[in-house]
């Protein structure tokens, strides 16, 4: 058993506590609770005493691209983008990770512990994301679930793909045009199995049967108010679990958003993306302000992920409350990316990824002093 104790915990769950304790075993915490109920520690137990510590989850950045488009590139391009075709729903991000990426270290040095990794946005339909702990050497220690998500895009970014390569799309409505299409052919390949009918194998069909179904969110790359509205409409068209991603004007619309997930980021950059010239600090505020489950993420490698806290605190001076913030980046965060029940807060079954901080971990001059990932201690 490893024990926190005289710790003031912020769990991200019910309760969080003054002085409290966490009691570890293996990877996962068993228990979470005041000090005056802490269970005496045995001899073989080890004890960290984090008096005059704050206690947080580890992080979780649920929107990043750590691996696929690694710290240093060996040659122009990436394997974030398949450019062979737009359509492509059969490519699994954790298939093209390099889980020895300098990015994962540096993240997990700040207290991210969980990143959900997932393919650009080049494509209309790009592949599935995955959730991953920073912590590790291979893909088999770090990934915490596949195909947690499928990437979707709106915007400038498939009609690039279009112009590169001479294929469509080229413009917004070959975009839309493309979607509908390909969810109209899933949702009848669908119903066609449902109905025990003899139908020819198709991959990219197959690897969209949980998004037709409802099981597998999609998240919908949208920048400018248009674009949102226009991955909301297909989402509303075919019936799927939406969210979305980046929403840079989504303070334009915000009703629309009420009630949904939404990964917001990233959050520093120049304006020179036509997209993004309306960016505004307020985004996040505004949102969840309207009822939109918001979370902070780094668009790793647009912003580098080991900042993950220092966007939560300027999504603070944009109006968003510390407590949303710290939410937006831990129990939010996993709870739009399905990985609630993992990771997110310190609760009994949760990983026990925690991080001491020596003041409240989205001040700007707080120190990360101790950090324990998959129940160990390693700072």
């Amino acid at each position: 058993m490893l024990f926190i104790q005289n710790a003031q915990i912020l769990s991200c769950a019910e309760n969080d506590y003054e002085n409290g304790y966490i009691q570890i075993e293996g990877d996962c915490i068993v228990q979470v609770g005041s000090m005056s109920h802490c269970p005496p520690p045995s001899v073989t137990d080890k004890v960290i005493d984090a008096a005059g510590l704050v206690a947080c989850p580890g992080f979780v950045d649920a929107h990043s691209h750590a691996g696929l488009m690694e710290e240093i590139l060996l040659e122009p391009g990436d394997d974030c983008n398949e450019l062979s075709d737009p359509i492509s729903p059969q490519l699994r991000a954790s298939d093209g990770i390099n889980p020895c990426d300098g990015a994962f270290a540096d993240a997990l040095s700040a207290g991210v512990t969980t990143a959900v990794i997932g393919p650009g946005s080049a494509n209309p339909i790009g592949g599935t994301f995955c959730a991953m702990k920073t912590y590790g050497s291979t893909m088999e220690e770090m990934l915490l679930r596949d195909q947690v998500a499928m990437k979707i895009s709106f915007g400038e970014n498939p009609k690039q793909f279009g112009r590169s390569k001479g294929r469509a799309p080229m413009t917004r409505m070959a975009t839309a045009a493309l979607l509908r299409e390909t969810f109209t052919r899933a949702s009848r390949y669908a119903s066609s199995l449902s109905r025990g009918e003899d139908v020819p194998y198709d991959f990219k069909l197959e690897a969209l049967l949980g998004v037709i179904r409802g099981e597998m969110p999609v998240k919908c790359h949208a920048h400018r108010a248009d674009d949102i509205e226009t991955a909301l409409r297909i989402a509303r068209e075919f019936h799927l679990k939406v969210s979305i991603e980046h929403a840079t004007e989504g303070y334009k619309i915000p009703t629309l958003l009420s009630g949904l997930p939404v990964c917001v980021g990233p959050m520093i950059g120049d304006k020179s993306k036509p997209e993004i010239g309306a960016a505004s600090l307020q985004n996040a505020a505004v949102l969840a302000q309207n009822g939109a489950a918001v979370a902070i993420i780094s668009d790793h490698f647009e912003n580098p992920a080991a900042l993950l806290p220092l966007y939560a605190s300027l999504a603070v001076r944009g109006g968003l409350s510390p407590k949303d913030a710290l939410l937006a980046i831990t129990a939010t965060a996993a709870q739009n990316c399905g990985i609630a029940d993992l990771v997110g807060s310190l609760a009994k079954g949760k990983r026990a990824d925690i991080c001491l901080f020596d003041r409240f971990p989205l001040d700007f001059s707080a120190k990360l002093v101790t950090l324990v990932a998959g129940g160990k201690k390693i700072r």
